[in-house]
């Protein structure tokens, strides 16, 4: 399954995606999709790069589903932290 590599922003804490340029998107569909296991572990690679420069923290491989020119996290999980939160923010009305 294709895959592609999220982190947190360190700056503002958003959740991110690699690019194929090595640069951070909080569009997953600007994410570099890896086909293999060799391409994955360039992106990590890319990922780790990131981390020590105190870019992002705790780069990962998701699994990733692309479709029509989009893509999109294969898991729920995922899913929602590439969306953004399931409820509002700020205090209760």
């Amino acid at each position: 399954m294709p895959q592609i590599v999220t982190a947190n922003r360190l700056d503002d804490g958003r959740v991110v995606f690699l690019t194929a340029s090595d640069d951070w998107t909080a569009d997953i569909n600007g994410s570099a999709l890896a086909a293999n296991e060799e391409q994955a572990a360039e992106l990590l690679a890319a990922g780790a790069r990131a981390e020590a420069a105190c870019v992002v923290i705790a780069p990962y491989l998701i699994d990733a589903e692309a479709e029509n020119g989009q893509i999109r996290a294969a898991s729920i999980r995922e899913s929602i932290r590439a969306h953004g939160p399931t409820v509002p923010y700020g205090p209760p009305t």
